[in-house]
C-alpha cells in the first residue's frame, strides 16, 4: 500500500478497478469533489501514475493498493490494510469486473471462476466488510457497477450476464434493507461503453458493437456519480438503454434470449 500526503477532514472513497475506464473516470470526479482516494487495481504502475497526477492537481490524499481481486483473500487484505492505516471509507465503489465471450461449453473454466470471484464474490465481500462501519456511523454510500446486461440472459456471455444480474438484485435488496440507516446503495447499469473491456472479451466484432457509437466512460461515470449523491437505487445511462431494460419485462423471455444471441454474434 502506498499513500501520498494525508489530508484530514475529507471523506474517503475506495474504488476498485481504478486504473482505467469507468473506474478511472469516477476517481477523477471524486478527486475533483475533494475526496481522499483509495484506488485498487492489479496494474500497479498505472495506479502510481494516477496517484501522482491527482495529488498534483487536487491535493488529495491518494492511497494505492495493488491487488488481484480475483484472489479470494484480497478483500480481507484490503480491509485490514486500511484499518491498520486508520483510513475510514465513507464511499465504496465496486467497479472492478471483466467478461468472457464465447459458447459456455467452449470457454475456459478457470477464467470463468476468476470472473465469478471478482464480479460477484469480491463485490459481496467488500460490501459486507465496509458496510458494517457505515451503518454504525449512520452514513455511507455504495456504488455497485452492474450493466444493462443485468436485465436479460446473455448467450455467448452467459456467465458475465449472470454476474451482472446478481449485482443488480443484490444491490436492490440491500438498498431496501438499509432504508433509514443513513447508508444508500446505488447500482449503475451502463450499456456498451467505450473502454478496453470489449477488446479483452473478444467481442469487438459482434453485431452489438461493430460500427456502433458507444457512450464514453467519462459520461457514464458522471451519471453514476450524480445518482450516487442523490441516493438513487438504480441508474441506467442513456434513454435507449432505459427503454430496452424496461421492454424486457413485456417481452417473452425466450424471444429476449434469441434477440440477445443474435446481437452478440459476430458479423
Amino acid at each position: 500500500m502506498n499513500t501520498t500526503k494525508q489530508v484530514q477532514h475529507k471523506q474517503t472513497v475506495l474504488i476498485t478497478g481504478a486504473a482505467g475506464g469507468i473506474g478511472y473516470e469516477l476517481a477523477s470526479i471524486f478527486a475533483a469533489h475533494n475526496y481522499n482516494l483509495v484506488l485498487v487495481d492489479r496494474i500497479g504502475l498505472k495506479l502510481k501514475e494516477i496517484a501522482i497526477k491527482f495529488q498534483a492537481e487536487f491535493g488529495n490524499s491518494v492511497t494505492t493498493i495493488v491487488k488481484d481481486l480475483s484472489i479470494p483473500s484480497s478483500p480481507q487484505e484490503i480491509f485490514a490494510e486500511l484499518q491498520a492505516a486508520n483510513i475510514h471509507v465513507d464511499v465504496l465503489v465496486n467497479n472492478a469486473g471483466f467478461g468472457i465471450y464465447g459458447l459456455f461449453n467452449e470457454t475456459d473454466l478457470t477464467s470463468e471462476l476468476e470472473m465469478l470471484q471478482l464480479n460477484v464474490v469480491c463485490l459481496t465481500h467488500l460490501t459486507k466488510l465496509f458496510l458494517k462501519d457505515m451503518v454504525k456511523e449512520g452514513y455511507g454510500k455504495i456504488l455497485n457497477v452492474s450493466s444493462a446486461a443485468a436485465f436479460q440472459p446473455g448467450p455467448l456471455m452467459a456467465v458475465y450476464f449472470a454476474t451482472k444480474a446478481y449485482i443488480l438484485s443484490f444491490s436492490e435488496a440491500i438498498a431496501n434493507e438499509l432504508e433509514g440507516t443513513g447508508v444508500t446503495v446505488t447500482v449503475l447499469c451502463p450499456g456498451s461503453t467505450e473502454s478496453a473491456f470489449h477488446e479483452r472479451t473478444g467481442m469487438a466484432d459482434s453485431k452489438l458493437l461493430k460500427g456502433k457509437r458507444m457512450m464514453d466512460a467519462a459520461t457514464v461515470a458522471k451519471i453514476g456519480y450524480a445518482a450516487l449523491m442523490k441516493g438513487q437505487t438504480i441508474v441506467i445511462p442513456g434513454l435507449i438503454n432505459q427503454i430496452l431494460a424496461k421492454s424486457v419485462s413485456f417481452t417473452p423471455r425466450k424471444l429476449v434470449t434469441k434477440i440477445v444471441r443474435n446481437m452478440q454474434e459476430d458479423n
